[in-house]
């Protein structure tokens, strides 16, 4: 078992992950991690769509930055991402 620490920091970890074996590990991590901050980088939204703040990249810029709710009102880029998963303007997960 890993040592405690106050952050965490997961680089496009989950990306290889089945989204079961996914939402299996971050129910975990919660736990595990609850008063810790976890920093998720990731490209599907289904990983960090409960994230307390969400910061949208493109082309290395911030193109947006909230919650999964806000964004999706607010952010272009982050409905195409939702869109393109399939995910029903993100609404269904």
């Amino acid at each position: 078992m890993a040592c405690q620490s106050p952050i965490y920091i997961f680089d496009d970890s989950f990306s290889a992950l089945d989204y079961l074996t996914d939402a299996k590990l971050r129910k975990s991590l919660a736990s595990y991690a609850q008063n810790a901050t976890l920093i998720i980088v990731a490209q599907r939204i289904s990983t960090i769509r409960n994230a307390e703040q969400i910061i949208v990249l493109e082309n290395g810029k911030i193109a947006g930055c909230g919650t999964h709710d806000e964004l999706l009102k607010h952010c272009p880029i982050y409905c195409e991402i939702a869109e393109s998963q399939n995910m029903e303007s993100a609404n269904n997960l």
